[in-house]
């Protein structure tokens, strides 16, 4: 009992002395003394302003540096890797700044990294999608399958690669959709670079029916891929083509092969359409579709089988009996 009223009167002259602190101090400000305020803020505010300072130099050296070291190998190698290096020169510059700036307030380094070290394992666990997003994008820069401003197949969608970060890379679909993808989930998957070539082959499969000569047939479509021909590559390497592939269920199938520049492979493939279905009408051959004919053959008499009579169907269960009700008499 006693040792609570001690504590009791502990505080009571805690109280009272920071009161009085606190009328001394408004006392002196008010006369002009300033110098209770100026010690405050060396203590406080002081401190506060410099973790600023060093943290805000660390940041505009961070993004000068990036931006210096990244600049030659923008220009020498290509924009993927140099993408890649800026972000990861500015990040490590900036964890630098922080470690630095608790480094320089008390707190060492090495009881920083005991810390880490502490917490690494549950980290660990807790981010083992981050971290294995990282080290995709290692890979991805490494191995390089693709670079900014291809398009590409990957993880199930076909887009165009905007940039490549640490964690996810960036694309952009061609109804133009900013899509953000895991580098875990484009390194796992295969990757089409469609852009990788800078020729790439047209095919355009023709079905005709079987009235058609194959003769003129084969004419019309040479004559098809000559009119395209200011679009279309033609080289030793690079030959058009007109094949007879199949005799299909319900056509000839023929296949024409062109070769065009990456870049203009859509608009080259709609000319060559255009151009095919254009000639196969002009000569009066007819595209196929599938069909099927039915043919009835009328029967005699003879062979004729006649059809039986429909029989009624048993009823299933048990009839109950019907109940008849004796006549009534109307009294006169």
């Amino acid at each position: 009992m006693s040792n609570e009223i001690v504590s009791q009167q502990e505080i009571s002259d805690q109280t009272v002395r920071m009161w009085d602190q606190l009328q001394l101090s408004a006392q002196k400000l008010l006369q002009g003394d300033f110098s209770e305020l100026l010690a405050l803020g060396e203590k406080s505010l002081m401190p506060a302003a410099q973790a600023l300072g060093i943290l805000v130099a660390f940041y505009f050296g961070a993004r000068y540096a990036s931006k210096a070291i990244s600049s030659p190998i923008y220009r020498r190698v290509d924009e993927t890797l140099g993408r890649f290096v800026e972000k990861l020169i500015y990040r490590g510059l900036l964890g630098a700044g922080l470690i630095f700036t608790l480094h320089h307030f008390g707190l060492r380094s090495t009881s920083f990294a005991a810390v880490l070290g502490a917490v690494g394992f549950a980290v660990g666990l807790a981010f083992q999608g981050t971290l294995s997003n990282f080290a995709s994008g290692v890979l991805l820069m490494v191995f390089r399958p693709f670079k900014v401003g291809d398009m590409v197949v990957a993880g199930g969608i076909t887009a165009r690669v905007h940039e490549i970060d640490l964690f996810t890379t960036a694309v952009d679909t061609p109804d133009n959709r900013r899509l953000i993808i895991p580098n875990s989930s484009i390194a796992g998957s295969t990757i089409e670079n469609v852009t990788y070539h800078p020729e790439r082959r047209i095919e355009v499969p023709v079905g005709v029916a079987y009235s058609a000569d194959m003769d003129a047939t084969r004419a019309a479509l040479w004559r098809a891929v000559e009119s395209v021909h200011d679009v279309i590559i033609e080289n030793e390497e690079r030959k058009s083509q007109v094949q007879l592939t199949a005799l299909g269920a319900s056509s000839v199938d023929w296949i024409v092969r062109v070769w065009a520049p990456t870049k203009e492979f859509a608009n080259v493939r709609d000319r060559v359409v255009y151009s095919v279905k254009k000639h196969l009408d002009s000569d009066g051959i007819v595209i196929a579709f599938p069909q099927l004919d039915v043919h009835l053959a009328p029967l005699s008499e003879s062979t004729a089988t006649p059809v039986p009579h429909a029989t009624p169907a048993p009823q299933m269960g048990r009839q109950l009996p019907r109940r008849t009700e004796p006549p009534r008499h109307h009294a006169a």
